[in-house]
């Protein structure tokens, strides 16, 4: 199992809209995370800042982003979330999300 974090900026002039699509988030959104081998994703909401985190169970994780980003269910929903949300990327970066380093986590006793 593989834990991811990343960042992006909340416009602070679609925070309702933002809130209010992840007060029900498309079903088919959904399956199609799990299906990508995504558990646990969960993001949270600090002023404008919003912390994304996702646990990843699979063997192929770029080959899974992929098939995430070519569900049109997916891409639809992001037709509605992409303008609420303002990238950190800088440089060369094609991340809309910006990667976070884990720099300390807290293992099970057992693992």
């Amino acid at each position: 199992m593989q834990r991811h974090g990343m960042v992006i900026r909340l416009r602070p002039e679609h925070r309702e809209t933002y809130l209010r699509l992840h007060s029900a988030v498309w079903p088919a959104v959904e399956a199609t995370l799990r299906e990508a081998n995504i558990r646990n994703f969960t993001i949270f909401l600090h002023d404008d800042l919003l912390f994304g985190y996702y646990e990843y169970v699979g063997d192929d994780h770029d080959a899974d982003q992929a098939r995430i980003a070519a569900d049109p269910q997916t891409q639809e929903w992001w037709t509605l979330t992409a303008p609420c949300q303002q990238s950190l990327a800088t440089g060369e970066s094609d991340d809309w999300w910006t990667p976070v380093p884990e720099v300390w986590h807290l293992a099970d006793k057992d693992g």
